[in-house]
């Protein structure tokens, strides 16, 4: 499908929601993702992408900011706390605050470096026993205590069930992000974009779509 469709698509569906085009913004993700085929997406002009793990940020990323200027890092996937360090050098973004430890972690860190990445909390909409994320009952007091510890809480993140109706969990995540006053929403993928959009996203996670199907070896 290619970036300028997915631009184009984006385009559309903040139009059909009575939004501003500026205010959805596309994170590429490039997980997993080789070399060339991110090369061809930052030549495109794209800057903000996505990535799931630490590790592999760290190997593919310092080389492409060598060449490319204004390159944005969202943090997408589990951050472990012994990486937390390492994470807030490398991302302008981290999309799955889903603890209090790592918020501990992550305000400590914060403290002596004087800066910190934009925080989103995910919040395990579906309440599924595998997957990480603060469940929706809980919610409201994480928000709290992460402000307690001054953290740069920007929004919430969901990643709904893969066998359920996602426009459910959109609203889930659109109502307790207004209610605690926050006003991001990272929410919607390759195949549910438009509704996330529609829901009042404010930042969609795109990797296929716009890289092709990934290659896991």
């Amino acid at each position: 499908m290619g970036l300028k469709e997915i631009n184009a698509r984006v385009r559309r569906a903040t139009e059909e929601a009575g939004r501003a085009p500026e205010s959805v913004e596309l994170i590429a993700v490039s997980k997993v993702q080789p070399d060339a085929r991110v090369e061809a997406v930052l030549r495109e002009g794209h800057r903000v992408f996505g990535e799931n793990r630490v590790q592999e940020a760290a190997g593919k990323w310092p080389g492409f900011r060598e060449r490319f200027e204004g390159i944005a890092l969202h943090l997408i996937g589990p951050l472990q706390t012994n990486k937390a360090r390492q994470a807030m050098g490398l991302f302008q973004a981290i999309h799955s605050v889903d603890r209090p430890k790592l918020a501990r972690t992550l305000a400590s860190l914060a403290q002596e470096a004087g800066t910190c990445p934009e925080l989103f909390i995910q919040v395990n909409t579906g309440e599924e026993p595998q997957k990480a994320g603060i469940l929706p009952a809980d919610t409201d007091d994480f928000v709290a205590e992460c402000r307690a510890l001054d953290l740069p809480v920007r929004g919430l993140m969901c990643i709904p069930p893969v066998d359920e109706e996602p426009s459910l969990h959109f609203a889930l995540l659109a109502k307790m992000a207004a209610r605690n006053g926050l006003d991001g929403l990272s929410m919607g993928m390759s195949g549910d974009f438009e509704q996330a959009i529609a829901l009042g996203a404010t930042h969609v996670r795109v990797g296929s779509a716009i890289f092709g199907e990934r290659d896991y070896g």
